[in-house]
């Protein structure tokens, strides 16, 4: 059940009037190509063609969407991105850092909108949110910032919590800082951090199996491309342990995590349809400033807090913005 509206992000081009945008749409069919660490079905490439579509953009008609998927793999990314480039794409929507970096490695003139990067500053190409200096502009969901306050809800939803499990790949370029985020908070709340590393999904039923004899009472998973990717099984294996789970987007509750907090990454998307919009119609991404969300979604599953035994403090659930039962 929803308690409030989710997600305003800042930037002048929400003000513009709808109106005065679709007579602005340029003459000639817009080519945005898409690349996306995941496979489809993909939710988020919907927040991005329901934001095109509010501002006048129709698919078939003035507006052409290219994706690229990769499946999970990595080592696909430069190939795909060297797809869209040839495909002569207007601009270039990356889902995830690694499709971000691979986006950057490949071309430095083509326009890149990160609509879904944990963190921007870190992002390739990126000088500063304020004015990004490059090719490279969009969206940070701020996952780092976000690693402590994460950790405190797991502690306050468990009291008893004294190891916690902290799944991650170390490829992923957030990592360092989130898991420095997590350890400063785990010291001020006396927790030991067990780190769970793999960059495998077939490893990950003997990578939690390994941290339950190290006494897990409780797992967080960082809010990159490997987990939301593998969110299903984390899900089912964190059941199967009887881990109780903070996670950072609500795509992992939808598929039985216990808990999440962060941006409502479907709404980002729709944000991003913006940027698209002002690059087409002649804006430079080295001159739009990144933008960071400025509310946030809790989200609790009740359905798994029953199958894990565990009882919810009323005080989470009335602060909850969703409630999953």
């Amino acid at each position: 059940m929803k308690r409030r509206e989710l997600i305003t992000l800042l930037g002048g081009a929400a003000a513009w009037p709808l109106a005065a945008r679709a007579q602005n749409a340029i003459a000639r069919p817009v080519r945005i190509g898409t690349l996306h660490l995941n496979s489809p079905p993909d939710p988020w490439l919907e927040g991005l063609r329901l934001g095109l579509r509010e501002l006048g953009y129709v698919e078939g008609k003035n507006l052409y969407i290219v994706p690229r998927w990769a499946q999970g793999d990595d080592s696909r990314l430069n190939t795909l991105v060297q797809e869209l480039i040839d495909d002569k794409v207007d601009v270039l929507v990356t889902m995830l850092g690694p499709a971000t970096q691979a986006a950057r490695r490949n071309t430095s003139t083509v326009p890149i909108v990160m609509a879904v990067s944990s963190d921007g500053v870190g992002a390739p190409g990126v000088a500063s949110l304020v004015r990004p200096g490059s090719n490279v502009t969009g969206l940070t969901l701020m996952s780092a910032d976000l690693a402590g306050l994460r950790l405190s809800i797991l502690k306050e939803t468990i009291p008893t919590a004294q190891r916690i499990a902290v799944l991650y790949n170390a490829t992923e370029r957030p990592t360092e800082k989130e898991m420095r985020e997590t350890e400063l908070t785990a010291r001020k709340l006396d927790l030991t951090l067990l780190p769970v590393e793999t960059r495998n999904g077939d490893a990950l039923d003997q990578a939690l199996a390994e941290a339950m004899p190290r006494g897990a009472d409780a797992l967080i998973t960082f809010a990159h491309g490997f987990a939301l990717f593998h969110r299903k099984r984390i899900a089912e294996l964190a059941a199967k342990y009887r881990l109780p789970a903070m996670y950072g987007w609500r795509e992992y509750t939808e598929v039985g995590g216990l808990m999440s907090y962060g941006p409502n990454v479907t709404s980002i998307l729709r944000r991003a349809a913006n940027f698209v919009d002002r690059i087409v119609k002649g804006a430079n991404p080295a001159d739009m400033p990144i933008e960071q969300p400025t509310r946030f979604e809790f989200v609790i599953n009740l359905r798994t807090a029953k199958v894990l035994g565990i009882t919810v403090p009323p005080t989470l659930l009335a602060r909850a913005d969703e409630v999953i039962e």
